[in-house]
């Protein structure tokens, strides 16, 4: 039995690549974005009574993601990168039908040019995501503060300490009026160390570049301080 999902709603996000995505929603509570209703759906009758709501559930398909892929066990980052668990123990991406599951922030509901957007805050969704569904979060039935989370039972912490180039202070200044929050999304991704387990555990002075928004990000990484050395708009 094959079954087809029509989406409801695409994600507008400042990540525009999986590199910056944090592994979990609500880690960078800096990650603002936006839902923006799709065809029959973009209706105001269909999110009626939504505004109640303060978080909400969203289904969404992997888009980004390689069908190809797919495994029946995975090495979680949180465990290092080094250990095999069963695909279905774990928060992975590479899912049987590439379907993701996140609760977020429901910051706002606002009707444009017909256009009906639900803003949104502590984003971990790429820009472009398909949504599936939206379900509202219920405190009583959906927190269970007693829950077992084996490995991921605690919240992570920062692995990197983030600091700022002169020179990138001032173009982030120069950013203030139309991008707020971009320091503070910008030090929460990097703490969060989005690399590869693996490059994790490396002593070696490390570069690389993410992408948030139409900003391309330069940082370095020796230990566990990261720098970020330059940022750029990208035309």
């Amino acid at each position: 039995m094959t079954s087809q999902f029509e989406p409801i709603g695409i994600i507008h996000s400042p990540y525009t690549e999986k590199f910056a995505v944090p592994r979990q929603p609500n880690l960078v509570t800096a990650a603002e974005g936006e839902l923006h209703l799709l065809d029959r759906f973009n209706d105001p009758m269909s999110i009626k009574g939504l505004e109640q709501f303060s978080h909400i559930w969203l289904l969404f398909h992997f888009h980004h993601i390689d069908a190809n892929k797919q495994k029946l066990t995975v090495r979680p980052p949180r465990l290092g990168g080094n250990k095999s668990l069963g695909v279905f123990a774990t928060r992975s991406p590479f899912r049987p039908n590439n379907i993701g599951l996140s609760v977020v922030e429901l910051l706002d509901i606002i009707i444009e040019n017909k256009q009906v957007i639900l803003k949104l805050g502590g984003l971990d969704l790429v820009n472009g995501t398909p949504i599936i569904d939206i379900k509202p979060y219920l405190p009583y039935c959906d927190s269970h503060p007693e829950a077992i989370a084996g490995y991921a039972q605690q919240l992570p912490t920062q692995k990197l300490k983030v600091t700022f180039s002169s020179e990138t202070d001032i173009f982030l200044q120069s950013q203030l009026q139309h991008y707020p929050q971009l320091s503070e999304l910008i030090e929460q991704v990097i703490s969060q160390d989005p690399r590869p387990a693996y490059k994790q555990k490396s002593l070696h002075e490390q570069s690389y570049a993410i992408t948030l928004y139409h900003f391309n990000i330069m940082w370095k990484v020796l230990g566990d301080a990261a720098i970020v050395e330059n940022i750029q708009i990208i035309s």
